[in-house]
């Protein structure tokens, strides 16, 4: 048996418009299983500043580490360089590669009919609409976790999106991937042709854009299948 104390720490990083409440089911079903989990906050103030803050998280543990980012955090631990970093999953993750934005592979594809409008508010943030979190973000799951999501949302800065990525680790280590097939936030071809140009492991799932929540099942086994196959 694996002595506990040998295992990876799971880092779970969150995307735009939540927090790392978004993760509490995963957690308790890894920490079930002896893991020692880690939900990572992100100032979401500039995607260097998203990657630093990161750093800083894995910088307090030791041993190796599995990075776990949903959908704009894809980009963040891709843009990790520490060699005790041992897979990647992306839960409907965006993963721009060299000299691309996060925009850029974000708007590749018509956006689904009902995918919210965007817009900068007066500070220069970008907010989700509230009704998004039923009709678009997490349309499979129950009212009191929409409403929950839409009153602890924390905004992005263009800041996040905008800027060119240098080599991403997917390059250079294992990546697996929950393609969502019900996302109306990243649409299901632009999934698609992320997790194959990376060469991910892919999981395709009628999940929709916020499965941490909605099937968080799911996200543990993608993970559990990682760990099993990076740390045998």
């Amino acid at each position: 048996m694996t002595d506990v104390t040998d295992l990876p720490t799971i880092i779970l990083v969150h995307g735009a418009w939540v927090d790392g409440s978004s993760w509490a089911n995963v957690i308790v079903a890894l920490g079930d299983r002896g893991y020692k989990v880690i939900a990572a906050p992100l100032p979401l103030a500039s995607l260097g500043n998203d990657i630093a803050s990161l750093q800083a998280v894995i910088d307090r543990t030791q041993g190796s580490v599995v990075l776990v980012g949903h959908a704009y955090s894809g980009a963040v631990i891709s843009g990790i360089q520490d060699e005790r970093v041992s897979a990647l999953v992306y839960i409907a993750g965006l993963a721009p590669a060299q000299s691309e934005t996060v925009a850029d592979v974000f708007y590749r594809n018509e956006p689904h009919p009902l995918a919210p409008k965007l817009a900068l508010d007066s500070h220069g943030l970008i907010w989700l609409p509230d009704e998004a979190f039923a009709s678009a973000f997490a349309q499979n799951a129950t009212p009191e976790d929409q409403a929950l999501s839409s009153a602890t949302q924390r905004p992005i800065s263009p800041a996040c999106i905008t800027v060119p990525v240098g080599r991403p680790l997917w390059k250079d280590i294992p990546s697996w991937y929950l393609l969502a097939e019900q996302d109306r936030m990243i649409i299901e071809p632009t999934q698609r042709y992320m997790a194959e140009r990376m060469r991910a492991r892919v999981v395709a799932l009628p999940v929709d854009h916020a499965p941490s929540v909605t099937a968080p099942d799911a996200v543990v086994a993608l993970i559990l299948e990682a760990l099993a196959e990076v740390h045998r």
